[in-house]
This record gives structure tokens, sequence and C-alpha cells, in this order.
């Protein structure tokens, strides 16, 4: 049985809004969730010594994140699940990236986006100052961060999705929030 679009959900907003935290929280609550492939790209490329990073080679990063949020996210519709499923950045956070970084879009990568499906409803973290920090796989500054939230909250509507913010609220509260939203 193939998992119904309307349980796949995706979480996204800019860096150091909370998005990590809040899906390790929403685990706890036996929600299926599904880690971003950013940092784990980075700490494969920088183990490897691959140019794939961010701050040296941002097309082939955009590359390799395009390739695996494709691959996460078919091997996760194979598995039939039938309760929601969290996405940490759906497959568009690497168009919106690519447009942020001013690298052109392929457009085999714009037609493969289109015909992966998620629930219309699209949960966005706003930057939130005071939560934001830097470390070894996030050196963005917090304007940057600001910048990242508001391409990503384009590039969504663009594709017809509806944002649905969430508020800078504890982490608890958020979770409360979204399956609030969800049920």
């Amino acid at each position: 049985m193939k998992q119904d679009i309307l349980t796949r959900y995706i979480i996204t907003g800019g860096p150091g809004a909370g998005k990590t935290t809040l899906l390790e929280e929403l685990s706890r609550h036996e929600a299926i969730t599904v880690p971003e492939e950013g940092r784990k790209i980075i700490r494969q490329q920088i183990d490897s010594g691959g140019e794939g990073l961010p701050w040296l080679n941002k097309e082939r990063f955009a590359e390799l994140m395009f390739e695996e949020s494709l691959k996460t996210y078919l091997e996760i519709s194979e598995m039939g699940y039938t309760k929601p499923v969290f996405f940490d950045r759906g497959i568009l956070d690497t168009l919106g990236y690519m447009r942020l970084e001013n690298i052109p879009i392929p457009a085999i990568m714009e037609s493969k986006a289109r015909a992966m499906v998620y629930h219309n409803n699209v949960f966005i973290l706003p930057p939130w100052k005071e939560i934001y920090e830097n470390d070894p796989e996030r050196k963005q500054t917090f304007e940057q961060a600001v910048a990242t939230f508001e391409c990503m909250k384009e590039i969504y509507q663009e594709y017809g999705f509806t944002i649905i913010e969430v508020p800078k609220v504890s982490v608890e509260s958020r979770v409360s929030f979204i399956l609030d939203k969800i049920i």
C-alpha cells in the first residue's frame, strides 16, 4: 500500500528556527519524522574531503541535496505509512536554496519537484533570533537565515502550497499547534 499524500507534511524555514528540535519532539509523540538532507550531506562531504559544501561549491551541494531529498522521498513513499510523516524540509527547499544562491534551476529538477506530492499545508518556522545559533554545519548569519525564510515562503506559495506559520512558542506548544492543524 502506498502512502496517502495527505499524510506527507513539510516543515520548513530558515536555518536555526528550531526545525530539528521540533521534529525530535514530534517523534516523541509517535509521529514519523524524516531528517533534513543538508546536514547529512555536509557531514559526509567533510568526512570524505568532498567539495559539495555550501561554503565551497554551492551548486554541487544543491545537486547532492536534491538527489538525496528525492531518494528519501521515494523511499518514504514506498513504506506505506498511514500516520503523518513530517519532512524536515521538502524537495522545494533545494530549489529555494538554488534561487537564493542565484544557481540556475534545471528543468528536470523543476519537473521532478512538481511530481513529488505533499500535503498542501506547509508548516514554516519564522526566524527567531533568540534561539539562533551557528555551529560547524551552520555558518549562515541571522540575516541569511531571514532571507532563506522569505525565499522558502515565496517558493512554496508559487508552487501552490498553503503556508502555515508556526508561532514562536515552546517546542511543546509548537507540537500542539501542528498536531491541532492536521487533525
